[in-house]
């Protein structure tokens, strides 16, 4: 059954840890999911988590330490020593123990690894930490079975029964050669179906996916999700097998992804998280909320320059709001679109321009829509038929402008090497602002003042 997590449930152990009643608290956290203590973790006082971390047997306390929130786990394991971080480490994959020590300072780091015990999960964990931590090999594991395309069913079975204690979960065989060049992979059902004497290299799957070491992160995980893979070998550019991604580790990827591209389309420049300190978190907004400050002023001086105009017809100052609102909205709906077209890999060459044709129509359709709406309404509030035809034509050329706009930016951003997501939110906003006061003020001029 499924643990909730209950007020009640809190309220009774945090009354345990302040009474220091262990034996109450080994029985109610023991049983369950290390994900679930995690999230104890995180609610109670720090002081508290750490001791209630100290009680935990070695093997769940390394399964728990590898749930804590990256932001929080650093801090969490300040009072902890080197030696006492190792412990946990020995327990946990190489990839996993890689991200836990790669998130601590960096002379914690190397007293970290030299108090680990087991030289080759030591060796493990600084090769992994080589790798660029956004590539295939900062999130790879280490621990995987293959099999000798040379070796016999029979002599394969034995072999691998040597390697699966090291590995939690088989999904299957990678096979390779005398130099450990990867060559394929070997379903277990195939291979737990085929007779003894059956070589290897006569029943694996040629041709299989596979990444290489130095390959974007999050293209590997794209690829995963495109070919339904739950796994893939990571090879080097001599195509010798390192190591495999499962899927959690992809869709840890993907998370990441998707919290950096809501941010940067908020307006926030690099990733941050609530824990990091005042100075990091103005350092990220702070650009974007110069650029929108710039864009203010550039919008203040669009209409002043029309200050006459709107001096003698004053009411055109009352639907200002409308006209950014409306150009603000679809010019981020259309960078939408793309950007997510983009980062899914399905905008090929060929279907930019359908895009484009079709963000076209979309806007004009869903601009004489809206436009109809504002102009009976000004028609009957008004009183005024050319007040009325100079807000619905400004809101057409508005919807057809921002429509384009949103949908060049992140093609632009992207032909440049450029996050697309950077043409969300701000930018979109504060560039429609301008440009749709300076399009709806000549309108105005031409048909109203």
């Amino acid at each position: 059954m499924q643990f909730e997590l209950t007020k009640e449930f809190i309220n009774n152990l945090i009354s345990a840890l302040e009474s220091e009643d262990n034996s109450y608290i080994v029985e109610a956290i023991n049983p369950l999911h290390p994900a679930d203590i995690a999230e104890i973790l995180e609610i109670v006082d720090l002081p508290q988590a750490q001791y209630l971390y100290q009680l935990l047997d070695e093997e769940l306390a390394s399964e728990v330490l590898v749930e804590i929130e990256e932001d929080t786990r650093e801090q969490f394991l300040e009072s902890f020593s080197a030696e006492q971080i190792a412990e946990s480490i020995e327990k946990m994959d190489a990839d996993d123990a890689t991200d836990v020590i790669q998130d601590l300072p960096e002379d914690v780091q190397e007293e970290v690894l030299e108090a680990l015990k087991d030289e080759e999960h030591s060796s493990d964990i600084s090769m992994l930490m080589n790798y660029d931590v956004d590539s295939a090999g900062g999130i790879m594991d280490v621990d995987f079975v293959s099999a000798d395309w040379n070796w016999t069913v029979k002599n394969a079975l034995k072999k691998l029964r040597e390697q699966v204690e090291n590995v939690d979960q088989v999904y299957t065989i990678y096979v390779v050669d005398s130099s450990n060049k990867f060559k394929g992979i070997l379903s277990l059902k195939r291979f737990l179906y085929t007779s003894d004497e059956t070589l290897i290299k006569d029943i694996y799957k040629k041709d299989s996916i596979s990444v290489l070491a130095n390959e974007d992160s999050e293209s590997v995980a794209l690829k995963m999700e495109k070919y339904d893979l739950v796994v893939v070998p990571v090879v080097d550019e001599n195509n010798k097998l390192l190591g495999r991604i499962t899927i959690d580790d992809a869709l840890d990827v993907i998370k990441e992804e998707a919290e950096k591209d809501y941010q940067m389309a908020s307006g926030i420049s690099e990733k941050v998280e609530s824990s990091d300190s005042l100075f990091v978190i103005s350092r990220a907004r702070l650009p974007w909320l110069l650029i929108g400050l710039i864009g203010g002023i550039l919008g203040a001086y669009v209409i002043g320059f029309f200050e006459y105009q709107l001096k003698e017809n004053a009411v055109m100052a009352t639907f200002i709001p409308l006209i950014l609102a409306m150009g603000g909205n679809v010019g981020v709906q259309s960078s939408a679109i793309i950007v997510q077209s983009l980062a899914n890999n399905t905008l090929n060459y060929e279907s930019i321009f359908k895009k484009l044709f079709k963000e076209l129509l979309v806007a004009l359709f869903n601009g004489f829509i809206c436009a109809s709406i504002a102009l009976i309404f000004c028609w009957i509030t008004r009183s005024d038929f050319y007040l009325a035809l100079t807000i619905g034509v400004s809101l057409v050329a508005v919807f057809t402008y921002a429509g384009l706009f949103g949908t060049f930016v992140p093609l632009i951003l992207n032909k440049y090497k450029i996050d697309p997501a950077l043409a969300t939110g701000p930018f979109i906003t504060t560039t429609n602002d301008i440009i749709g006061l300076f399009i709806y003020f000549l309108i105005g001029t031409g048909l109203y003042f």
